[in-house]
């Protein structure tokens, strides 16, 4: 998710510059959209930002403002209906809106906006939720209708509004996403990561506070704080820290290559294993393994080679295109790894339905032992704010114990990094992390039938 006010500047195509380096956060679709002399226009399509954006589309989404989105689907199918930013018309005419999350409330929401307003929904998404209560709500001011919808969103929301006249960036009163803001050379940036800045050649300025409300208008840069958002604590996702974020952005002042290289280290220090190599699964945990290998000793090794066209296959919508995506993704290099003992360091493990896969792949190709290490704890709790986790029926550490997945996956051990052991690490300048995927400990009462399609069938 990106945001730019520059003037006179195109800032359609700087945004999109700030998308494709959020490609990572979002595979299923991408869009712009820009404000120019009043108007609103976007484009938005189906697919990674280069195939969203052919020749031309960026040229006509003309403006000094604009926003953008890469969507990674956790509420409403991935169809070309649900694609962001959204526009809808309301009070103070023309919203667009891009937003990072999940609104765990959005059904009854949703019911409450059409009998009070008579909103047609279009969408089968929390985010058109959440782009009606702001168009609607009451207030002279867009911070006034934020902070009017905050306290009656339940749930995570980064995001970037565009009005005729503004930018505005809104981080929920907990800060469950990320969200900072950057300085441009003739105006200002917003985006979900700091990585996304850098490409757009923008200074890091500052994270946003949870429940923090920035307006970038040709004023300058005016913020709000809601009411005691930054007294109540923060619970940014930790799964952030461990998966999601590109290695070369920084949150809470630390860069998260340097942080899951630590997580690395205590893993080694957690399950400690006589070995040959240490390979990481490329690319999200290379860090993790290089840290492994630092303080075990054990030299680190580069044993799969991922190919860079197939994208990240966690975040994909179906388990047969992730399935699919992991057999295309990797191959082994038999001269490094054929007769070694191998330490091989994932992220995490969610369903256990893909990493057999990698452990076949290393036997195949050679190696006399695999022994896992997951820089993340057993995944036992869905995640309703956010990340699209499965049910608790599929996640297959709350269905099995460690020797059983170990069993299941082929490998000769298994050891996940601790509950404790992470948070440690973890807890930086502002502290107060979720780790509900792990403990159950949700910082939001949450509805536990709650499903990805719930608004599919109201659509209907």
């Amino acid at each position: 998710m990106v945001g730019v006010y520059a003037s006179g500047s195109h800032s359609a195509t700087m945004t999109s510059i700030g998308l494709f380096a959020l490609q990572h956060r979002g595979q299923e679709s991408a869009g712009v959209a820009a404000s120019d002399h009043g108007r609103i226009r976007v484009h938005t399509g189906m697919g990674l930002v280069s195939e969203a954006f052919r020749d031309g589309d960026i040229d006509r989404v003309t403006g000094e403002m604009a926003i953008g989105h890469t969507r990674y689907s956790t509420t409403g199918a991935s169809r070309s209906a649900n694609a962001q930013p959204l526009i809808v018309d309301g009070l103070n005419g023309p919203l667009a809106v891009a937003h990072n999350g999940n609104i765990i409330n959005s059904r009854q929401l949703r019911e409450q906006i059409q009998s009070q307003w008579d909103c047609d929904f279009q969408t089968s998404t929390d985010s058109e939720v959440v782009a009606h209560l702001l168009a609607n709500a009451p207030g002279k001011t867009w911070p006034e209708k934020v902070f009017y919808a905050m306290p009656r969103m339940q749930g995570a929301f980064s995001l970037a509004l565009l009005t005729p006249d503004a930018v505005i960036a809104v981080r929920d009163p907990l800060g469950i996403r990320p969200l900072c803001l950057g300085r441009l050379e003739n105006g200002w940036a917003v985006a979900s990561e700091t990585c996304a800045l850098d490409h757009m050649q923008a200074e890091f300025t500052r994270e946003l506070e949870p429940g923090e409300v920035v307006v970038i208008d040709r004023e300058g840069v005016h913020s709000a704080i809601y009411g005691d958002a930054g007294r109540r604590g923060r619970a940014l996702c930790v799964f952030e820290w461990i998966y999601f974020a590109r290695p070369d952005s920084v949150m809470d002042g630390r860069l998260m290559h340097t942080v899951r290289e630590e997580m690395g280290a205590q893993l080694a220090r957690e399950h400690p294993v006589d070995a040959d190599l240490v390979i990481g699964i490329p690319d999200s945990s290379t860090s993790a393994a290089v840290g492994f290998a630092r303080e075990s000793g054990v030299p680190f090794a580069n044993g799969l080679v991922r190919n860079r066209y197939v994208g990240r296959t966690f975040i994909e919508p179906e388990q047969q295109r992730r399935d699919r995506g992991v057999r295309q993704k990797f191959n082994p290099m038999p001269a490094v790894i054929s007769g070694k003992r191998l330490v091989v360091v994932d992220d995490s493990i969610v369903r256990g339905t893909t990493t057999p896969h990698v452990v076949d792949l290393l036997r195949r190709a050679g190696a006399a032992e695999v022994h896992l290490r997951v820089c993340a704890p057993p995944i036992k709790h869905p995640c309703y704010l956010g990340v699209d986790m499965a049910t608790r029926q599929e996640l297959i550490a709350a269905n099995m114990s460690i020797p059983e997945i170990r069993d299941l996956t082929g490998a000769d051990s298994l050891g996940y990094l601790s509950v404790r052991g992470l948070m440690n690490l973890v807890h930086g300048q502002q502290g107060g992390f979720c780790d509900a995927c792990f403990t159950g400990n949700y910082p939001v009462p949450v509805q536990l039938e709650l499903t990805k399609q719930s608004l599919e069938r109201a659509t209907a």
